[in-house]
């Protein structure tokens, strides 16, 4: 009798240890599963705490400048053409120092002259400084272009009113943040914030696009020339562009 009780008992311990594993055994194997899909899904944050925040007072005062100079927002392609033709805007030149996003038009890698000095003089500094390019990932667009582009970038500035995107008038590029390392992106907005200190340019770090949205002034023409005056009171025909500010 107690031997019919001794082998009762193990099949019925063997019973509920295989009735255990079959209830638990989906959740013995997928963890992971789980954690293998999460990691395949997981993002890296990346910490933003810009020195440029993007804001509605800086759209502001970056169309208020545009209305100073009495710039037209450039509707579409036609008035664009109009403006190449007659040098309004001019071609962002490609060379060691700066290169332009492949994806960007052709037809959109132009700006006002001044701020083609600005993109020329940002990126001799940052080559002298580190011996690589600057990227210009966005120049000018038209009107037709910002409606489109807002469209899927809820984010993007308006095509009109008083926060309209500065890209329309031609005096804005961005530059490109993302890739940059640490001591790199502290030069760039060092550099930035003397400029924007003397009232030169309106700058923003955008955080979906990450790149450096700057605005430039005609003034910076004026500042430009009175530097390089100061530095070279009789330059030479033809001489290079200068550094305009020493991060050092």
């Amino acid at each position: 009798m107690m031997r019919r009780f001794a082998i009762l008992a193990i099949v019925v311990v063997l019973c509920c240890g295989e009735a255990a594993f079959a209830l638990n055994h989906h959740r013995a194997t997928p963890p992971r599963l789980r954690v293998n899909t999460r990691r395949g899904r997981h993002l890296r944050r990346i910490y933003w705490n810009p020195v440029f925040r993007p804001s509605h007072d800086s759209l502001l005062r970056q169309n208020a400048e545009i209305d100073r100079l009495e710039l037209p927002r450039i509707q579409d392609d036609d008035e664009l053409d109009q403006l190449k033709a007659s040098n309004d805007l001019v071609r962002i030149a490609e060379n060691e120092q700066v290169r332009i996003d492949p994806r960007l038009d052709p037809d959109r890698r132009y700006c006002r002259p001044w701020t083609n000095h600005f993109v020329e003089d940002l990126g001799s500094a940052f080559y002298d400084e580190f011996g690589t390019s600057i990227q210009v990932n966005s120049a000018v667009r038209t009107v037709t272009v910002q409606k489109k582009l807002r469209r899927r970038n809820r984010n993007a500035a308006p095509a009109e009113g008083e926060i309209a995107s500065s890209h329309l008038a031609g005096v804005t590029v961005d530059i490109q943040r993302r890739g940059l390392s640490k001591r790199e992106l502290h030069w760039m907005q060092l550099y930035l914030l003397k400029l924007k200190a003397l009232g030169l340019i309106e700058p923003e770090e955008e955080r979906r696009q990450w790149v450096f949205h700057v605005m430039v002034s005609d003034r910076y023409d004026d500042w430009r020339d009175s530097v390089r005056m100061a530095r070279d009171p009789a330059p030479s025909a033809g001489s290079e562009p200068v550094a305009l500010t020493d991060q050092r």
